[in-house]
């Protein structure tokens, strides 16, 4: 989730997107997440579960769709971000807690919240509110990774792709946009899923995205050039007015 002056166009992928990549991709953002959910309510009749896994799941699997089609070298580099040698060492573990680990866990826990029945009820009102940020969570990560064609998985300077800085789209507002979607998507996804029990590894999972969006904007801040003329010109990394 780089925020990265204008880009160069970054070298063409020197592979494409494989079928066993694209298997992968599906299975990481629809068929996991949706045995997680429904194993671990012990149903399937469950509509917000089924509305998380049609708006959250639906919305990652289109727009990783749309990038194989749009920008196939950001798609390459995003699909090879577990096998990159030259990612922070800090990243190889806040990596997968962020980005995989803690939304897995934020949804076993709101699925045997609702198999258990230890939250008080949501207002449907609420869970609907919920839904609304979900989607303007997943727009916001969309604009990001169009915006930039840097927006890596994980964090690392790509020389190999001639990396700049990018101030464009949601990046002329914060530093890490797509961090700050994450701030909203997993606060909102167990509000919305039923969950009052949910918000307590999502609060626990913000944290570390926290921590993370930190020690890659001093990575930034170090190692590519033109990103402290950015940073003093667009101060918040976050969230505008706060941080």
């Amino acid at each position: 989730m780089k925020p990265q002056t204008q880009p160069s166009t970054p070298p063409a992928a020197t592979s494409s997107i494989t079928p066993a990549q694209i298997i992968r991709m599906l299975v990481l953002l629809m068929i996991l997440p949706a045995v997680i959910l429904f194993g671990a309510a012990g149903r399937l009749d469950w509509a917000a579960g089924w509305a998380y896994l049609l708006v959250f799941g639906g919305l990652s699997v289109l727009s990783r769709v749309w990038l194989i089609r749009a920008n196939p070298a950001l798609a390459v580099e995003r699909n090879r971000a577990y096998a990159r040698t030259d990612a922070k060492t800090w990243d190889r573990y806040l990596m997968p807690l962020v980005g995989l680990i803690g939304p897995w866990i934020i949804l076993l826990a709101a699925g045997l919240d609702a198999r258990n029945g230890w939250s008080a009820p949501i207002a449907p009102g609420l869970q609907i509110a919920a839904l609304v940020v979900i989607v303007l969570g997943m727009l916001l990560a969309i604009w990001a990774m169009f915006s930039n064609p840097f927006f890596s998985a994980t964090v690392r300077i790509q020389t190999d792709r001639g990396h700049t800085v990018v101030s464009r789209g949601p990046y002329r507002f914060v530093r890490h946009p797509g961090y700050s979607s994450g701030l909203l998507l997993y606060l909102a996804i167990p509000v919305m899923l039923g969950s009052w029990w949910g918000l307590i590894p999502a609060a626990l999972v913000n944290f570390l995205a926290v921590v993370r969006t930190a020690l890659e904007d001093r990575t930034l801040h170090e190692e590519l050039p033109g990103y402290r003329e950015y940073a003093a010109r667009v101060r918040y990394r976050l969230i505008p007015g706060v941080w």
